[in-house]
């Protein structure tokens, strides 16, 4: 069976949705990928994925651009003739939905969160949402990685398909395994992962990061991921001023995780967010947005705080409020969230929702497909 995946980024492929790829591939499938080139394509291709590269326009909408890339997908659907598509990220899941109707070819998409273009007011919203109407009309299955995202689309009646809840793209619990919770030796380590951009809720952590300093001497703020916005400047300063050490883009995060107390995420939307499962998978306490892709992460003063999203003054009082909490609570927490993740998280509960639809649906098509792993 010939499989294609489109997405826009092979790094999110390769950390979030590897081992469904393999688990396709060692069933005998031919599995393509369909995304842009960047340096986890050959780690993609290592195990045995077929790439084909796509340009994509992640940011706004550019009616040139995005037709190109309709006309794209259209070709290659074309050219290899799958028998099942799926998607992942807003612009493969619109025109990547919409080269599949017109090609009459099966598709599974992927809400992997609402993005700015939703998330903002106005025309581009409006717009977003009447293309998305048109590319899930036909979709077998949308899989919606939070509540609140399938509750706009159902509101919206962007679809009438048959759609699935999942648990973000899980957690792999033997890579992200649980660790030893940091010794007590009086220093307390915040850690940030993500893009620096102001929608991951950096100004806020900037701001709430100077605050703290000024009345904590004993609490370090390590920053981790690409700058996709310009911050580089402020970022320099911060670090000159002693309130954050920033240490770029990295592939093994789980390291970084492990030496942290605590993970914060200023986010001001998400699907799920792969940074507060990995971290509660490793056994830390996480900070975080109380927004929809944040907020089913963790149990608030259980495993975790949350504070309100843009809200400088509610972030400083949930990093105080863990600052003052006694070490062993602040070891049980991790130990909480880590319990948690086993029970909802674990990544092979998404693999075997996709096996389960592969099966389903290559069954009403003719074909027959073992769920089971």
């Amino acid at each position: 069976m010939k499989i294609i995946v489109l997405t826009n980024s092979g790094m999110g492929l390769y950390k979030f949705r590897k081992e469904l790829l393999e688990e396709l591939i060692s069933r005998g499938n031919e599995v393509y990928i369909s995304l842009p080139y960047d340096e986890y394509i050959t780690k993609l291709e290592k195990i045995s994925c077929k790439f084909i590269e796509t340009y994509i326009d992640r940011r706004g909408i550019n009616p040139i651009k995005d037709f190109k890339l309709l006309f794209f997908y259209l070709k290659t659907l074309k050219h290899i003739r799958p028998d099942i598509v799926l998607t992942y990220t807003i612009k493969p899941n619109i025109y990547g939905g919409i080269a599949c109707r017109i090609s009459n070819v099966s598709y599974i998409a992927n809400i992997t969160g609402l993005g700015s273009s939703i998330e903002s007011r106005g025309f581009l919203k409006n717009i977003t949402l009447f293309l998305y109407k048109i590319a899930l009309k036909q979709a077998a299955c949308v899989f919606f990685q939070n509540e609140s995202n399938r509750l706009l689309f159902s509101t919206k009646k962007i679809i009438k398909s048959k759609y699935i809840l999942i648990p973000g793209s899980g957690v792999n619990l033997e890579y992200h395994k649980f660790e030893p919770y940091p010794e007590h030796d009086g220093m307390i380590n915040f850690l940030f992962i993500g893009r620096i951009m102001k929608e991951k809720g950096i100004d806020e952590l900037l701001e709430a990061a100077k605050r703290i300093k000024e009345h904590y001497f004993n609490v370090q703020f390590d920053i981790v991921g690409g700058i996709e916005e310009d911050y580089t400047e402020k970022l320099l300063k911060y670090e000159k001023l002693g309130i954050i050490k920033y240490h770029g883009q990295q592939d093994d995060v789980h390291s970084f995780i492990k030496k942290a107390h605590a993970v914060i995420l200023p986010s001001y939307h998400e699907g799920i967010s792969n940074v507060l499962l990995e971290a509660a998978s490793t056994g830390r306490p996480v900070l975080a947005s109380r927004v929809p892709g944040c907020i089913e992460t963790f149990d608030e003063g259980i495993s975790g705080y949350s504070f309100e999203v843009k809200n400088i003054d509610s972030l400083v009082e949930a990093i105080v409020k863990f600052i003052e909490l006694p070490y062993e609570k602040k070891k049980n927490m991790g130990i909480a969230g880590r319990k948690k993740i086993e029970k909802e998280f674990d990544r092979n509960i998404v693999i075997n929702a996709y096996l389960k639809e592969i099966n389903r649906i290559t069954k009403y098509n003719g074909g027959e497909y073992n769920e089971s792993i």
